[in-house]
């Protein structure tokens, strides 16, 4: 393939050494939580947050203290947002069915949808208050009928954020913490002697938070790893430079280590991207940190042809996939591997982070390839049950799991298929032979 890289950002070397340097922070900061519970806790907040009150959880009163410092206005949109993120999580429920077959006369095979019964929901904000992100994780919950939601996000500038607190609140939240960072996840997951675990931990945050997250998986679950927030541009000459390093630009202010891409298969728009990111990074007020995101991780990629684009695209399997061609529904078509699509210049990803109604927390350093972002379905387990009604459906389905058992060798696997046969099919199979 032609495919020409006119920027790259750091290696994969180099940012593997972040991570590793990530892991071991975090292990030691999960073992102090371990080991001291509510005393490491605090002590973390107070280093890392500047923040100790009396107690991390909140009460309904300082909640609705908080609620009352929002104007009508913000209220209005906080509540507009939340009911579209809510209304699509409730189609999405709708969506999944328990079921119930006979696939044999007598025997009866199916799943019910049950909600996880506690989930601890990050919401990130020590930089930018994730108003948002209290709908994406605390609203699906409760469409999903969750019975314990709590949730967790760290001070800004020094005290509970009041947007944040009332999207919690709105959404549904039974208990709500200030607190952040890996002292968040490792108090939600393994617990303290204030805070009782949960079974899932769900939510987007910086690396340390993804770090945390995948290293707790397996103890409780997880919704993915979402780490840094990713964003791609896949454009061609239908769109000019400025949408494309507006779009860009506007996830690299999330952090100083957020991927953003250009994949185009013009010169010319590649080029005047670049000078147009450079214009815009001498006016816009978050320009530090974006500006260390574009510079460290910000790349363009120019390809040949439409094929090219998809093929790069889907082997970066960025979290936010903005498309702007003239063929937009091919990529709808044909992508695999990606976080969630933005398709068409109408579109835009600040409009999914904040308020059109789809989740949020996507996954991203390619898990797009294995999963997709939260949903309501992640709130529910899917498990299945099997009931046999029939003397003979019994022996039946008895003699074959007799002799398969035999055949792998698990002789009292065996014997539970021979005692059913023996009971209900009235034949005298010998103990530790297959059936016939």
């Amino acid at each position: 393939m032609a495919v020409r890289h006119l920027k790259t950002g750091k290696s994969q070397t180099e940012r593997a050494d972040e991570d590793s340097k990530v892991r071991s922070v975090v292990e030691d900061t999960l073992g102090e939580i371990e080991k001291n519970g509510d005393t490491a806790v605090r002590a973390l907040s107070e280093k890392f947050d500047r923040y100790t009150p009396a107690s991390f959880k909140l009460s309904e009163e300082e909640i609705e203290s908080l609620v009352r410092k929002l104007s009508a206005r913000e209220l209005a949109d906080i509540r507009f947002a939340q009911e579209q993120v809510a209304k699509f999580a409730r189609a999405q429920r709708a969506s999944m069915t328990d079921i119930e077959i006979e696939t044999l006369p007598g025997v009866i095979l199916g799943h019910k949808n049950i909600p996880v019964q506690s989930v601890g929901c990050y919401v990130p904000g020590g930089k930018f208050p994730m108003v948002a992100s209290a709908h994406m994780s605390v609203a699906t919950a409760t469409v999903a009928g969750v019975p314990r939601i709590v949730a967790a996000t760290p001070p800004f500038k020094g005290e509970p954020n009041p947007g944040v607190i009332a999207a919690m609140h709105f959404g549904g939240a039974h208990e709500i913490y200030v607190l952040g960072g890996i002292q968040a996840i490792g108090a939600l997951a393994i617990g303290t002697e204030t805070i009782k675990p949960v079974h899932m931990l769900v939510g987007p945050g910086n690396a340390f938070v993804a770090e945390a997250k995948r290293q707790l998986f397996g103890r409780i679950g997880i919704d993915l790893f979402a780490g840094p927030t990713e964003t791609m541009i896949i454009a061609d000459r239908t769109v000019d430079a400025e949408m494309c390093a507006t779009d860009l630009l506007g996830q690299a202010e999330h952090g100083y280590n957020s991927p953003c891409v250009l994949i185009t298969n013009s010169q010319k728009l590649a080029e005047e991207t670049m000078q147009e990111i450079e214009r815009i990074l001498q006016i816009l007020p978050t320009a530090e940190t974006a500006r260390a995101s574009w510079e460290n991780y910000g790349e363009v990629i120019v390809c040949d042809t439409y094929d090219e684009m998809l093929a790069v695209a889907d082997d970066i399997a960025s979290e936010h996939v903005q498309v702007m061609t003239d063929r937009d529904d091919w990529f709808l078509e044909n992508m695999k591997c990606y976080g969630a699509l933005f398709l068409g210049p109408r579109t835009n990803v600040a409009n999914g982070d904040k308020v059109i109604g789809t989740n949020h927390t996507l996954p991203t350093k390619k898990a797009g390839r294995y999963t997709g972002g939260l949903w309501v379905g992640k709130f529910l387990k899917t498990h299945s049950y099997q009931r046999v009604v029939t003397d003979e459906a019994a022996t039946l389905i008895g003699r074959y799991g007799s002799r398969l058992c035999m055949l792998e060798g698990f002789v009292a696997h065996a014997e539970q298929c021979n005692l059913r046969v023996r009971r209900y099919g009235g034949q005298n199979v010998p103990y530790g032979a297959a059936a016939v």
